[in-house]
């Protein structure tokens, strides 16, 4: 009783000194300039107790708290590993110190890897010899040579703590009734229980060599047939293999710590996998979160965040967690596209606004040809390397992204933010240090002015053409 009345009494001290004039540092990324999360100024509040209707507003309410942030990352895949590797040493440095240092780079607190191979590995490959459902051949002698280097490299980057979840593209081909592990496919009834014991001897493998494990997926984009690595889980499949093996085998090998994803496919039936899996009680006791990708928009859709919200109002306990997304068909000549980073600012604001609790991009870096990719489906990265001079090309993605994860960082609660303009997207965070992040995203062709109000408090500045900022308030 003590701690919740600590913990108001501090909240109240909180919003006493936010209604006050207080620090506001902008940092800003803008096309047409050369403005790359750069400080760009630092605002005053003035007391404003009531905004006109013709005076642009960001509301920010610190009272009024939602979900606990967890991380932002990227994949740490083969092609990324095998890219890094043929990087200068001085250049591998600097990578790291991008992507995992909070203060010379942008902060990265979150990892994503496949298991076994995927579209962006150099070749298709298995940890076990075919035909052994018992797993006595099980090695990950594949990853020793680039891939689990890179992670070990990047977790140290990141001060020696980097939550990594793990994820499978497609079982060994002998496990499927298409009998290959490219094409779909599913996997057969029989060996639903050799596939779990599959995943934990993955993690204990990778764990004894000093690589945590935080999470993994049950299956990447399950309703996906394509010409790479894919396993087709319906529904009821992903249900019944949850239930009856991998929940259960998770739990006998000491690993119901481990957050379980389900789905980490599209928005577009989001809500559809959530309901069948959550509305079964045996199933959802083992489900911690449920992934998604951005994917959704190769129909001609927007991106269908209204499912987000769908699924985390009906289902107020799961974590929504961004488990992929890049810019598809890599074209060199766009590496410096403004619309790519746009992208993912535009994904960040109005996944976090939806409920979301972790936001994974996919490959971390990728090289001038978008892979590589053992089937041709090179996309691009935030950041590429060109293996021919041995440079680093940091896209505008990296700088959205820094927007968010340099910013925000794990344990912080999202708070209100309240735009009174369309053009200006709008989503905030309070950190544990009792700073405020509030990111103001503008894809418009115009200058908006605007105040950032708070409590009767306002702090006038402007958010320029296609450009993204974040408001620091300490």
């Amino acid at each position: 009783m003590k701690r919740i009345i600590l913990s108001a009494m501090l909240l109240a001290c909180a919003m006493s000194s936010y209604s006050q004039q207080k620090k506001v540092t902008v940092y800003t990324t803008a096309a047409n300039t050369d403005l790359r999360l750069a400080q760009t100024g630092t605002l005053e509040f003035k007391s404003m107790p009531q905004p006109l209707e013709t005076e642009p507003c960001v509301f920010v309410d610190p009272k009024v708290s939602f979900q606990t942030f967890t991380g932002i990352g990227g994949a740490l895949t083969d092609a990324s590993a095998e890219t890094f590797a043929k990087l200068p040493k001085a250049k591998q440095e600097e990578l790291l110190r991008a992507y995992y240092n909070v203060n010379n780079g942008i902060g990265y607190t979150f990892a994503r890897t496949n298991i076994q191979s995927c579209d962006f590995s150099s070749d298709t490959y298995t940890y076990i010899e075919e035909h052994d459902s018992t797993l006595k051949t099980f090695n990950i002698k594949h990853d020793l040579q680039y891939k689990i280097p890179f992670i070990k490299a990047a977790t140290q980057a990141a001060g020696g703590k980097l939550p990594l979840f793990v994820s499978p593209w497609s079982p060994p081909a002998w496990m499927k009734d298409n009998n290959d592990m490219l094409h779909g496919g599913h996997l057969l009834r029989k060996y639903y229980q050799a596939w779990a014991n599959h995943y934990i001897k993955f993690i204990r493998s990778y764990e004894a060599l000093g690589i945590p494990v935080w999470g993994l997926s049950v299956q990447n984009e399950p309703m996906a047939k394509q010409k790479w690595e894919s396993c087709i889980f319906t529904a009821e499949e992903e249900r019944d293999f949850i239930k009856g093996y991998l929940g259960p085998t998770l739990a006998k090998s000491g690993m119901s710590n481990k957050k379980l994803l389900s789905w980490d496919h599209n928005r577009d039936l989001l809500y559809q996998r959530a309901s069948t899996l959550l509305q079964d009680k045996e199933t959802a006791k083992y489900i911690w979160g449920i992934g998604y990708h951005w994917y959704e928009t190769w129909t001609g859709s927007d991106m269908q965040f209204q499912n987000e919200r769908l699924v985390q109002q009906a289902f107020p306990h799961i974590n929504l967690v961004f488990t992929e997304g890049c810019v598809e068909k890599f074209d060199y000549n766009r590496l410096h596209d403004w619309a790519i980073g746009e992208r993912y600012g535009y994904s960040l604001v109005n996944d976090f606004n939806s409920g979301t609790v972790a936001w994974t991009d996919w490959n971390v870096l990728l090289d001038e040809n978008g892979g590589p990719n053992h089937v041709g489906n090179f996309c691009f990265a935030p950041v590429h390397a060109d293996t021919r001079s041995g440079e680093l090309i940091y896209t505008n993605a990296y700088y959205y992204l820094g927007h968010f994860s340099k910013f925000i960082r794990p344990g912080a609660k999202r708070i209100v933010s309240s735009s009174s303009r369309s053009p200006l997207q709008t989503t905030a965070f309070r950190n544990q240090d009792g700073k405020l992040a509030v990111v103001v995203l503008n894809m418009s062709d115009k200058e908006i002015p605007y105040h950032l109000w708070i409590a009767g408090k306002a702090a006038a500045t402007s958010s320029q053409p296609h450009s993204i900022s974040t408001l620091i308030i300490e």
